[in-house]
């Protein structure tokens, strides 16, 4: 009887539950990411853009910069034009493909000497963003003492038509950021 009374005492052994995520568990969990998703893309694309625009225009500037610091320290007239895909001068106002620098002591606005040409910068890998300078006005030559020959050049970034910003190059060389007047200077 005492066997009887031992096997009743003790207690039941609880029921081992099965670890994992049932059905509705998955699903409830993949519709609010579903969700977020939806709501959070859109402004992580206009964040991207946004960076891609600021990166560009801080390339450019810097480039801008550059090339009128070699005129200055070398003492030679320094051209960055765009870059037509040879290595030379493109004879429209669209920078997208990228832009060169290279020294013209000749001033004939070309590279005619492989050693001439200082820098290449390819464009930016936006395909939506396009670079377009003012009408007419393709190149900016720095002169050995840092001046911009010519009149003031203005470099925009364009998405959809639209100017988002602009790099501006005034005649005594010097090189800032702005935002742009009017959209109409995105067309070629």
């Amino acid at each position: 009887m005492d066997a009887q009374l031992t096997r009743h005492a003790l207690p039941a052994q609880p029921r081992r539950r099965i670890h994992g995520f049932s059905l509705i568990e998955a699903t409830v969990v993949m519709a609010v990411a579903s969700i977020g998703l939806a709501i959070g893309l859109p402004s992580y694309k206009s964040v991207v853009q946004h960076q891609r625009e600021s990166a560009t225009t801080n390339l450019l500037t810097s480039f801008l910069a550059s090339a009128r610091s070699t005129a200055i320290t070398y003492r030679k007239p320094t051209v960055v034009c765009p870059n037509d895909g040879n290595n030379q001068c493109r004879d429209d106002s669209d920078w997208t493909q990228g832009w060169i620098m290279f020294y013209d002591p000749d001033g004939n606005r070309r590279p005619d000497d492989p050693d001439d040409l200082l820098r290449i910068e390819a464009g930016p890998r936006d395909p939506e963003l396009r670079i377009v300078s003012t009408s007419g006005r393709p190149k900016v030559t720095f002169l050995a003492n840092g001046s911009a020959a010519g009149s003031n050049l203005t470099i925009r970034l364009c998405r959809n038509g639209t100017a988002k910003t602009a790099v501006i190059v005034n005649r005594s060389g010097r090189t800032r950021v702005g935002k742009p007047d009017n959209a109409a200077g995105c067309v070629l």
